[in-house]
């Protein structure tokens, strides 16, 4: 057994088969049964799978391509529960962004950030105000609300108000660390979201406690944007966004940067890095991404009003990066869609099929011990299993691995090219 597990994992070949008829079979499955939750997270855990092969890494983002842009949608179309499959698929990429957002300020910087929920919220609202007439109580000129079209530029408004927030949180919190950090930052949280809840007088700019209703939603060539499969599709081009940059910061001189001041800030500063701008920099893009998916639930949801901003919200989205693995990118994204799959959609299920049960008389349930009451239990019960079972998270955070002897070749043939610039240097010069 061994001996032929070891053979699979070294060829290639045979995990490519392996993936090509997994995802078959699970697509076929999704699409014979239309209701079938099981066959839509077999289906979803195919992405699993691919990331654990040795093909590359071109090959991974194509196929990942296929089966979220093409098959996933196409398979759960033709049943009743096809929207709410993509609603479930659409909070999945929501979450995995805000997540990897403040994975870039808890753990890859190392500040601990409790929070975050605020800067959400303030892309929630950015786009909330402006989409409805809310903005003609404090805007002296234009005319609202704005209409659908002005969602795509609001994305981009929603994460650089995000970023600013970012910052203006990053000053005064620049000198703390530890536990001070957490408490600042969690204090910041609520103060945002006190401030939404009573920015209804003199001016009412946020509606208060009754919140912003019948938001305009996205509009494109004349379409409208009303349904979760086609909010599925803009979250995902933001989520591909927010991936690619989060890999990019991670293995740049930023994000060695930020891993230098989460181990140790004296000696991260004794080399040269510049703890204020590396900090403010960390909440800055970390708030962008956040923002950006604010815009979005905001537009998705057409109300916004603060219950949706709570502090446990945010201790949700840390949950998920402590979940999956601080500072691990595939990590996060794990965490955040096992977190929010077992959120929207697991419990949920097996919390209806307890209570159809009981109703039915098969199985008795005291009201004490009811399904629905339980099911935050069993969320928590799961939650310690993976803390003791996997402590340093699903998918820890791994150091790059570099060759030493490709490292002296590639050191060496530089020298070399350098010294044959220099001879022919002196030599052009000794001619003249």
């Amino acid at each position: 057994m061994k001996t032929w597990w070891k053979t699979y994992r070294n060829n290639k070949v045979a995990q490519g088969i392996f993936l090509f008829l997994y995802i078959g079979v699970t697509s076929l499955a999704l699409y014979m049964a239309q209701t079938s939750v099981t066959a839509f997270l077999l289906l979803l855990a195919s992405l699993l799978l691919l990331y654990f092969t040795n093909l590359n890494n071109l090959t991974k983002w194509l196929v990942a391509g296929v089966v979220l842009v093409f098959l996933l949608p196409y398979t759960a179309s033709n049943g009743d529960a096809f929207q709410s499959y993509m609603e479930v698929a659409t909070l999945v990429g929501i979450y995995v962004s805000m997540a990897l957002g403040l994975n870039i300020v808890v753990g890859m910087a190392g500040l601990l950030d409790l929070g975050f929920v605020a800067f959400f919220a303030v892309g929630a609202y950015t786009y909330g105000m402006f989409a409805t007439s809310q903005a003609a109580n404090f805007m002296p000129f234009g005319h609202f609300p704005l209409s659908g079209e002005s969602f795509w530029g609001f994305i981009i408004i929603g994460c650089m108000v995000a970023a600013i927030f970012g910052i203006l949180i990053g000053v005064p919190v620049l000198r703390v660390k530890g536990d001070y950090l957490a408490i600042v930052t969690l204090g910041f949280g609520e103060i945002i979201r006190i401030v939404f809840n009573n920015l209804d007088k003199p001016v009412n700019i946020t509606n208060g406690a009754m919140g912003i209703s019948s938001i305009t939603p996205p509009k494109l060539f004349g379409i409208e944007f009303i349904y979760p499969n086609q909010f599925y599709y803009i979250v995902l081009v933001i989520l591909v966004f927010t991936i690619f940059t989060v890999l990019r910061f991670e293995h740049s001189k930023i994000g060695r940067a930020w891993k230098a001041v989460r181990e140790n800030e004296i000696a991260a500063q004794a080399m040269g890095v510049p703890l204020v701008k590396t900090k403010l920099m960390a909440f800055a893009i970390g708030a962008s991404f956040s923002g950006m998916m604010g815009v979005v639930f905001a537009a998705k949801q057409t109300f916004v009003d603060p219950t949706s901003f709570t502090l446990l919200e945010s201790f949700t989205i840390l949950v998920m990066v402590v979940l999956g693995g601080m500072g691990s990118v595939p990590g996060v994204i794990l965490g955040a869609a096992v977190m929010t799959i077992l959120n929207l959609q697991v419990l949920t299920e097996l919390t209806n099929w307890l209570n159809q049960l009981n109703i039915s008389g098969v199985i008795s349930i005291p009201d004490a011990l009811s399904p629905s009451k339980m099911q935050k239990l069993i969320f928590g019960g799961l939650l310690i299993i993976f803390a003791l079972y996997r402590p340093k998270g699903l998918l820890p955070a791994k150091n790059r691995m570099y060759k030493v002897e490709a490292l002296k070749n590639r050191h060496f043939s530089k020298s070399l090219i350098l010294s044959g610039k220099i001879e022919n240097e002196i030599g052009i010069r000794k001619e003249g």
